[in-house]
């Protein structure tokens, strides 16, 4: 059971979740961001450190449980989920945490991710999504944009990429974000909001490698891009965007369309332009933002989908609880001894 029964009064700092190790990281790598900003965040859920969990494959950002004064599993490479997985049935109290790559998480670990979407384990996966295999030198990852040239395919990629968030949804996932890596605020908020989420919570975080993808997100994530490329999403709020606020999303014939708003207008003078739903059950609006790309759309951030749903642990630990209950054996060995048995 957990170390400290009322975890809620736990006041922790980000220091609390730092470590002494040697952060081995190639300077400038996105992956400094996002473990600050995990620590950060993590002092914010008031959950006692030694009742987290970080578990990873195998890949640059698979070192980041060493970085982490939690509870660590450097599993092997793509087995991430799956280890998770184990660790929360056998420990429900414990919060888990999986950090995974495009190419640990997409590829080798795809099978075992998007089962432990479709079931909804109580666990969080955060999936660096740089486009490339890093720490392997540069090969296409399942995320590699189409055309672009790797290690792998110097004539550029032949293969159509994962939208993570798609796949994420349409493997019946009931909590997926986005965020960039520079945009650590943003990052903060989506991982708390995550961790207090009931089920798989999925954030993706396009991330900057700068040895082998330098400035693959730029296009979304520049500083004089971002404005008109990003669409940030609030709930409730009307989904508009743009440097002056000059675009906005509204249906038409099943599909999303951008359109231009007047000057100042901040959406009043359409009032048909759709506001962000992240609550809806049904998922069809969701996927459709998670497929947003340029340069037709901007690129969605923030939590595109926060659904209730049963967990897969609960209902196994329900269920264990109940065939006990109802159980005529008290002990494995009585029931090993019941019926015709004979001694030999």
């Amino acid at each position: 059971m957990s170390s400290v029964e009322n975890s809620e009064k736990v006041v922790q700092s980000k220091k609390d979740f730092q470590t002494d190790q040697m952060i081995r990281w190639c300077p400038g790598c996105g992956d400094y961001v996002i473990l600050s900003t995990l620590q950060k965040a993590f002092s914010q859920l008031g959950k006692p450190k030694q009742d987290i969990v970080c578990v990873s494959g195998i890949g640059c950002s698979s070192r980041l449980p060493y970085y982490m004064d939690t509870y660590g599993i450097h599993s092997i490479h793509g087995r991430a989920a799956a280890t998770a997985t184990g660790v929360k049935l056998s420990r429900p109290d414990l919060s888990v945490w999986v950090m995974t790559g495009d190419g640990d998480c997409m590829a080798i670990g795809g099978n075992h991710f998007i089962h432990a979407v479709r079931r909804n384990m109580d666990m969080n996966i955060i999936i660096f999504n740089n486009k490339i295999y890093g720490m392997t030198k540069g090969q296409t990852s399942p995320t590699t944009p189409m055309g672009q040239k790797t290690k792998t395919s110097p004539d550029g990629s032949y293969e159509n990429p994962f939208t993570i968030g798609e796949l994420t949804i349409g493997a019946q996932g009931t909590f997926f974000a986005r965020v960039p890596d520079n945009n650590p605020k943003l990052m903060e908020d989506v991982i708390v909001r995550a961790g207090k989420h009931k089920g798989t919570s999925v954030i993706e975080v396009l991330q900057n490698c700068v040895i082998f993808t330098d400035g693959i997100h730029e296009e979304i994530t520049g500083k004089e891009q971002k404005d008109d490329n990003q669409l940030l999403l609030e709930h409730g709020k009307p989904m508009i965007w743009g440097k002056d606020q000059k675009y906005g999303l509204k249906a038409k014939n099943m599909h999303l369309e951008k359109v231009a708003l007047g000057e100042e207008s901040n959406g009043q003078e359409h009032p048909d332009l759709l506001k962000h739903d992240a609550y809806d059950d049904q998922p069809e609006l969701q996927i459709a933002l998670a497929r947003m790309q340029l340069p037709d759309y901007p690129v969605a951030m923030g939590v595109l989908r926060e659904v209730e749903a049963p967990t897969f642990d609960d209902l196994l630990h329900d269920g264990l609880k109940q065939s006990r209950e109802n159980s005529k054996y008290e002990k494995i060995s009585d029931l090993f001894t019941s019926g015709n048995t004979w001694k030999i």
